[in-house]
């Protein structure tokens, strides 16, 4: 058992990486029950677009951002969050994996960014950050990176909710986990349910981690994978992916009425999930 697996692993990694322009069409499984599909170039760059004009509007200063309101920069198609040394981590910290990702994909990225990568974002603040837009030439190097590689970002999106996926579905009682894994499969076997999967995984997290929930109720993609109903593969299925991110997100402003000014925009994001963007 314990070889076949280590061969699926294999052939999963062989996918991913192999740079076929076209789609395997047979599903490759990374856990009982637990489907990962290929995605072609056009999928991943047109899924990129979409969630770069999520993050951004479509504003290229906004792939490098740092929020009034919080205490870490976002950045890339995904806002990626990069926390200065010595900052409190509420959320998960995502670009430093990122930079691991491009070194695992012999991106040629300079030896400050790898040397930076445990040490936390080299602006201390928002101040030093808009600073460094003009005065800094770190800035500029991260900057043209991140415009360079959209398609290899979203490989990175897409690997994170397949890795995600057996986490949390252990993170709920045994009981649950079926329930857990068919909506999940349904979204990932749907004509266009990697956009949403992707995205609201980025965008909210995996929903586990206990730093990210208010009232002890979590956000992300395990409370709307619990939220939907049961449903097959199909349109009703992104559409019920759609209406249970946006009953989840109205719960966390209920949880916390100070974030309300948000919910407009995030109803409007999750409005796209309920159609194929293919």
């Amino acid at each position: 058992m314990k070889f076949l697996k280590l061969l699926t692993t294999l052939a999963i990694v062989g996918v991913l990486y192999s740079g076929c322009t076209k789609s395997v069409q047979k599903d490759v499984y990374i856990e009982e029950n637990i489907t990962r599909p290929s995605l072609t170039p056009y999928e991943l760059n047109k899924i990129a677009d979409q969630i770069y004009k999520n993050e951004t509007g479509g504003n290229p200063k906004y792939l490098m951002y740092w929020s009034p309101s919080e205490n870490f920069a976002s950045l890339g198609y995904g806002h990626f969050i990069w926390y200065p040394a010595g900052e409190a981590q509420k959320f998960d910290q995502t670009f430093p994996d990122m930079i691991d990702y491009y070194v695992k994909n012999k991106v040629d990225i300079p030896q400050w960014l790898k040397d930076q990568k445990d040490k936390g974002i080299p602006w201390a603040n928002k101040k030093a950050f808009e600073r460094a837009r003009t005065t800094d030439k770190r800035f500029k190097e991260l900057e043209n990176i991140i415009i360079n590689t959209k398609a290899l970002q979203t490989k990175f999106f897409f690997d994170r909710v397949v890795d995600s996926i057996p986490e949390i579905v252990k993170y709920v009682p045994k009981e649950r986990q079926e329930y857990i894994k068919n909506n999940y499969n349904a979204v990932a076997d749907t004509k266009g349910g990697w956009y949403p999967l992707i995205d609201y995984i980025n965008f909210k997290g995996k929903g586990i981690k206990e730093s990210e929930k208010y009232n002890n109720q979590g956000w992300g993609l395990l409370q709307v994978l619990q939220t939907m109903r049961p449903v097959k593969k199909g349109p009703q299925a992104l559409k019920e992916f759609s209406n249970a991110a946006r009953v989840v997100l109205e719960q966390r402003v209920k949880n916390k009425p100070s974030e309300r000014h948000f919910l407009k925009g995030w109803i409007k994001r999750t409005n796209t999930y309920a159609n194929s963007i293919f």
